[in-house]
């Protein structure tokens, strides 16, 4: 391919800095980012000198850089609320999208998104970089396979003892939305989900609680260092129990602070007829695992990754998710094929998690 996709940034903060301007940068082959937009000046200035191209565009208002003629793929990296107006707009200016997770705050706002990708005829995808991890991809594989057999259970684990974001709007309940459940939950889900194949739900319930975040003796050991628990503002764990169609069953765990010895985050355990699956990754383990269960020979067994088999695909730049997710993307828009990461799968984690808020609220299952 010698065509440079040329990206517009939205949202200079953390995540923009943390995952997608390195990966970009690393691919760099395939794009390169030539506007920046901040509602805060000096970050999209930070960022253009850093990863832009010679003559970046900084901007303050979004709505500038879509009037950009030289933008032809834009990057939706702010708070949750946002991401939807955004991403509308991008749409409306004949821009292809890629657009953080979770795909909207609630419901109404990724349909909104939806519709309108639908009508420009542009790419679309939503910031799910974990499917890209090798122990995912391996677990993804036997799914498809049948190795585990019939799946009719799973669970989605987004655990931190104590690791509340101290940083940017994370606890702004009117920007973000939500706490753990909406920032992590919906790595843990995305995963459970993609693997067991199956978006056609039944019905939600579910528990949200606002116990620590604002208990100033709940800060201590927070890996981030003390939050202020004077503007903690959304839960700091939620739970939810979701029935599908066929039967299948998933529970979700989720917090920023609950005090649970075992940390597990972007991780999932399946459960089948022929064989069992877990991914084991976070703050209780020094490297992310997958391992499969079953019975064999006479006896129950255990099997997990080979270390000898590291060498083929590493930790570090080259072999990061987040830089495999961003590349698979460039390469779907210059080749007109269909990411990794469906809008209506993202729709369909929306939809669950708003509905555990709303059985939360309602004290009522939520029927889909």
């Amino acid at each position: 391919m010698s065509k440079k996709l040329k990206i517009g940034i939205v949202g200079c903060g953390g995540i923009a800095n943390q995952k997608h301007l390195p990966a970009m940068k690393a691919n760099s082959d395939l794009c390169e980012v030539v506007a920046f937009c901040d509602i805060i000046p000096e970050r999209a200035e930070k960022a253009a000198k850093e990863y832009g191209t010679e003559g970046a565009k900084v901007y303050e208002d979004y709505h500038d850089l879509l009037a950009n003629p030289e933008v032809e793929v834009v990057h939706v990296l702010t708070p949750n609320v946002a991401h939807c107006p955004i991403t509308v707009a991008a749409f409306e200016a004949g821009k292809h999208v890629y657009c953080e997770k979770p795909m909207a705050h609630n419901t109404a706002d990724a349909e909104k998104m939806i519709d309108a990708w639908k009508k420009s005829g542009k790419q679309f995808t939503i910031g799910y970089q974990n499917r890209f991890r090798p122990e995912v991809q391996n677990l993804k594989k036997a799914c498809d396979k049948g190795e585990l057999g019939d799946i009719y259970y799973g669970k989605a684990h987004a655990i931190r003892r104590r690791g509340v974001p101290t940083w940017g709007v994370f606890p702004d309940k009117s920007k973000q939305g939500g706490g753990p459940l909406i920032d992590i939950g919906t790595h843990a889900l995305d995963i459970t989900l993609w693997c067991m194949n199956n978006y056609d739900v039944e019905s939600v319930t579910g528990s949200v609680f606002y116990k620590l975040g604002e208990l100033e003796q709940a800060t201590e050991g927070n890996l981030f260092g003390p939050w202020d628990p004077k503007t903690f503002e959304v839960e700091d764990s939620a739970m939810g129990f979701i029935r599908m169609k066929n039967g299948a069953a998933i529970s979700l765990e989720s917090s920023w602070a609950i005090n649970m010895l075992e940390s597990r985050e972007a991780s999932t355990t399946l459960c089948g007829t022929l064989a069992g699956a877990e991914i084991r990754s976070g703050m209780s383990y020094a490297k992310d695992e997958l391992i499969y269960n079953r019975g064999r020979n006479g006896q129950l067994m255990e099997e997990s990754i080979s270390s000898a088999g590291a060498i083929a695909f590493f930790d570090g730049a080259a072999g990061s998710a987040g830089v495999a997710d961003n590349r698979q993307w460039l390469e779907a828009v210059l080749n007109g094929t269909q990411p990794l990461v469906k809008p209506e799968e993202a729709l369909v984690v929306t939809k669950v998690l708003e509905a555990i808020y709303e059985a939360d609220r309602t004290k009522q299952e939520i029927r889909f």
